[in-house]
């Protein structure tokens, strides 16, 4: 292969003497950004987790320009395993009195049975590490002084969302140092060198950190919400995808070695065959990911822009500032395997994956056929999926908050722990008639009232975050839906409204993520049968991931239910990611066909990337599974979703299905284009 002329301006750069400057200053100057500017807080908002246009979301945007604001409240119960005396009801009125800090607080709630009391105090803070403070502090308070043989729980939706934000204390660190640990093993299980795999890992640990700053602060600054997990996700993908590139570079470097003594030679050579595959990858992904803007989740579309920087960082570090570090070193870096002029290099060895490709070479419609079949099967559990993952459920290990709603549910209506909430212009004995109409409400009483608007909280007879309690808030909305200027809020109808917005993105997002794809393909292959092809097999590796993610996360970890944002976040990571393979691999089968023609091509491309696929499968899957870390049962399931989808797509799909329906159609895989010798 001849030098371009770009390749040509390159060579005087990437020699040794001066090929250190940029990725000195890259160093230099991104650990000042990083130390000196740092990511931007979240900005948090009541609504940025909720669908615009919603009832409920409307209901917290109007709540807060109540008196109030948009505090939040926590309910603290006392309980005993016996009746509570009238001393002890004294005392424990006294103890919430003073844990209320001075402020007038409504009497204590007495349970019917005896056994428990609670009482209800708003939490003004609307930041969440400070609610988080605030809620310890509620704690310690009301747990001091009380009488024998009672206990103290604070529970209520500022409690809830106060256990949450400590889910996330320190999360950024702990899944940076899991993320590159595993990063780093696996580099130099890769490489086969203690040396080599360092230089991608600082490449792309400071790339990760840089597209941290970058995406945080552009989203700050364009008004986009982003939330605790933006980051975690973000770091994520941004070492998964750097460290892809990087492999897919790093491999053609070794074969160049061993075909030229010029390792500045060899490097351009390198970066000329590679480049074109990964910034058609990268485009693909950020595409992609920019879909998620027509979300209809603030958070969301936070995600979908963060996720999309960070992309362009780290292909921008593994195209610009990767192969410049590379050539400061000598061959050795790659000691022992140190690569020498004249070795074979992977594509003309008889390596694992060329005997492979032969064996499916002898039988592609067997091959094709037994790969479908088992991702059909892998598919088939998609049909036992139960999605909507309940507040309670949502918690790996159960915090106070839940355990104590739990408990407060035994001597009180079971909707006290967090009671929906109605806004009303009309006439407010119609509204309440109207409410006590509905089945599945338990009590209803004004609360407050603020420029003609009058705020209902109504305790609904079933337990916060399950399915009973989504059903009395249909019941109850269906009983106020002649009622004009009425508004059904509160966490369930939330949780409703959100089920239904995030049907509404899937049915928007998903086709449009899949026209991306397939017209990145097709610009890429400039052929319109491979990508049909090539799209319909991530489709199924979609497919076969969620029903074995259920599968798996339903009887070995136990989570009852699937959250319902799972789907489309492994969706939007696996059809993107998936696409770096498909590149990889058939963008080196077209290089191969040119010479070898289509069959000899595809072989060679499976020989020469299937180790570099496979090796990026695997660190790709690791780093997405180290998402399990946080207790957060969403992320989990998230985790182990992409990771058997990146498997399957690595170890099946990528090295067996596609070459075996591409060998299996010969030139009628790459139509209209024709793939010739010479």
């Amino acid at each position: 292969m001849e030098l371009s002329p770009a390749g040509a301006r390159l060579l005087p750069i990437l020699r040794p003497r001066i090929a250190w400057i940029l990725p000195a200053l890259y160093l230099l100057v991104g650990s000042a950004l990083i130390g000196v500017v740092g990511t931007a807080p979240v900005d948090r908002s009541a609504t940025d987790q909720l669908p615009d246009g919603y009832d409920a979301t409307e209901v917290v945007r109007l709540l807060d320009e109540f008196p109030s604001g948009d505090d939040q409240v926590a309910l603290v119960l006392f309980s005993a395993d016996r009746p509570l005396a009238a001393a002890d009801r004294q005392t424990l009125e006294t103890v919430f009195a003073q844990a209320a800090g001075g402020a007038a607080p409504a009497p204590l709630q007495v349970a019917e049975d005896g056994t428990a009391l609670v009482g209800v105090l708003p939490m003004p803070s609307t930041d969440a590490a400070e609610l988080a403070d605030d809620v310890e502090e509620l704690r310690a308070a009301v747990r001091d002084g009380l009488p024998d043989g009672v206990h103290a729980e604070v529970t209520g939706p500022a409690a809830i969302q106060g256990d949450l934000a400590r889910v996330f204390e320190g999360a950024d660190v702990t899944l940076l140092v899991v993320t590159a640990s595993v990063v780093a093993l696996l580099l130099i299980v890769t490489y086969r060198s203690p040396v080599l795999g360092l230089v991608p890992l600082v490449v792309v640990g400071v790339a990760d950190r840089l597209a941290a700053v970058a995406a945080t602060h552009a989203l700050t600054g364009l008004g986009v919400a982003f939330d605790q997990s933006t980051t975690g996700i973000l770091s994520v993908l941004v070492f998964g995808a750097g460290t892809d590139y990087a492999l897919l570079l790093i491999s053609r470097y070794r074969d160049e070695l061993h075909r030229t003594p010029s390792r500045s030679e060899a490097m351009v050579r390198a970066w000329q065959r590679t480049s074109e595959a990964v910034l058609a990858s990268a485009a693909t992904v950020v595409v992609a990911l920019l879909v998620l803007l027509l979300s209809a989740f603030p958070t969301t579309r936070g995600l979908g822009l963060a996720c999309a920087i960070g992309v362009v960082v780290a292909a921008l570090a593994v195209l610009v500032v990767l192969p410049l570090a590379l050539a400061v070193f000598p061959r050795g870096i790659f000691w022992p395997r140190r690569p020498e002029v004249g070795q074979p290099t992977a594509s003309e060895g008889r390596t694992v994956w060329r005997r492979i490709g032969d064996a499916v070479a002898r039988r592609p419609l067997l091959a094709a056929a037994a790969g479908v079949v088992l991702l059909a099967v892998l598919a088939s559990g998609i049909l036992g999926i139960r999605s909507g993952l309940s507040e309670a459920d949502q918690f790996i290990e159960t915090p106070e908050s839940i355990a104590a709603a739990t408990r407060l549910a035994e001597s009180f209506p079971a909707g006290s722990a967090d009671p929906a909430v109605v806004l009303t212009t009309g006439n407010v004995e119609e509204v309440l008639a109207a409410i006590e109409s509905a089945d599945g409400v338990a009590s209803a009483r004004p609360v407050g009232e603020h420029d003609g608007r009058t705020r209902i909280d109504v305790v609904l007879d079933h337990a916060p975050g399950t399915p009973l309690a989504r059903e009395d808030v249909a019941s109850l909305r269906s009983a106020l839906a002649e009622v004009p200027g009425t508004l059904v809020g509160g966490a369930d109808a939330e949780d409703v409204d959100s089920d239904a917005a995030t049907r509404a993105d899937r049915v928007l997002v998903l086709p449009l993520i899949l026209v991306v794809v397939l017209l990145a393909l097709g610009l890429l292959l400039r052929s319109l049968v491979a990508p049909i092809v090539l799209v319909l097999t991530v489709v199924a590796t979609y497919l076969a991931a969620l029903g074995a993610g259920w599968v798996l996360s339903s009887t070995v970890f136990g989570f009852d239910r699937l959250d319902v944002g799972v789907p489309l976040q492994a969706f939007l990571f696996l059809v993107a990611l998936g696409v770096d393979y498909n590149i990889f691999l058939v963008a080196r089968a077209a290089e191969e066909a040119r010479r070898y023609g289509a069959r000899e091509g595809m072989l060679r491309a499976l020989a020469s990337t299937g180790g570099v696929i496979t090796s990026a499968g695997v660190l790709l899957a690791a780093v997405f599974a180290v998402l399990g870390v946080l207790p957060l049962v969403v992320l989990a399931q998230l985790g182990i979703v992409i990771c058997i989808g990146v498997l399957l797509d690595t170890l099946l799909v990528r090295t067996v299905l596609v070459p075996a329906i591409a060998l299996r159609m010969g030139d009628r895989f790459w139509w209209p284009r024709r793939v010739t010798r010479g």
